[in-house]
């Protein structure tokens, strides 16, 4: 009877193990369902606070428009306003630390030393090419914003920061504020609005025309974009396998030196999912 009972207590302690490594598993899954979705959780935290807006503004999000001034053919615009006062262009930014930057720099860095394109040069190109899609008449009524999340500290020209500015610089949970705000000094500086509404139905449909829905495109675009020489790209020439964020020389150089990756490359983030 001992002997049974010694055989049960031994068969009880072999499963631990297993339940504890199905719970591991189950960790690891989670955090890296987690982290594939941050950046899709960023852009959705925005789409809400657009639908907030005063209901005379009219928003569209994630737009692919022709552009032949890209290389790949194509602008990918985040987000567009459209307002009695003025078109708001949005770039957001999934970026973590410090961000210097000024407006006579082509390139801005990251935490002192990551390289990342100038994003109001970006968002210039995106403006421009929406701008064929419109009457000449509007050109003039773009003003341009750059969110990026909380876990960013800025260290850029305080230009970047005044509501007076048409190019401006916000985290993503007050970029319905600053648009409020916006819209509020133009309100002051004109008596009537710049736009009707049917002229903002008129933008609105130009723009959703434009858009290109088609999948096969939009992965070819994102495929061009990926292998963009490092010579032509203003930050580092390696993307994340996962979330194609830019990654530094440094970076790409740990994830191909270490085996658990396989010869990919990952971001800082997505590093922690791989096992």
């Amino acid at each position: 009877m001992l002997l049974f009972l010694n055989f049960l207590k031994k068969k009880k302690n072999e499963a631990k193990p297993k339940q504890a490594n199905a719970a591991v598993s189950k960790s690891k899954n989670t955090n890296e369902h987690v982290a594939t979705r941050k950046g899709e959780i960023g852009e959705y935290k925005i789409d809400i606070q657009l639908d907030q807006l005063p209901k005379e503004c009219r928003y569209l999000s994630d737009l692919l428009v022709k552009n032949p001034n890209a290389r790949s053919g194509y602008s990918q615009i985040d987000h567009i306003v459209l307002t009695p006062y003025g078109i708001f262009t949005i770039e957001t930014k999934n970026y973590q630390g410090t961000i210097y930057g000024g407006k006579d720099r082509k390139t801005w860095l990251v935490n002192g030393k990551f390289k990342m394109m100038n994003p109001f040069v970006q968002n210039y190109g995106h403006i421009k090419a929406l701008t064929s899609f419109i009457d000449e008449k509007y050109h003039d009524l773009f003003i341009s914003m750059v969110s990026f999340t909380k876990r960013c500290t800025f260290k850029v020209d305080l230009d970047y920061r005044k509501i007076a500015s048409n190019e401006i610089i916000v985290y993503d949970t007050e970029l319905s504020a600053f648009i409020h705000r916006k819209v509020s000094v133009l309100k002051i500086l004109h008596k009537e609005p710049l736009l009707t509404e049917s002229e903002i139905s008129t933008i609105y449909n130009a723009f959703s025309r434009a858009n290109i829905t088609d999948p096969k495109i939009r992965e070819e675009h994102k495929s061009a974009v990926k292998t963009i020489p490092s010579e032509e790209k203003t930050s580092s020439g390696s993307t994340c396998s996962v979330c194609n964020k830019h990654v530094s020389d440094k970076v790409k150089t740990y994830c191909l030196a270490n085996k658990k990756f396989n010869g990919k490359i990952y971001c800082y983030d997505h590093q922690k999912t791989v096992h």
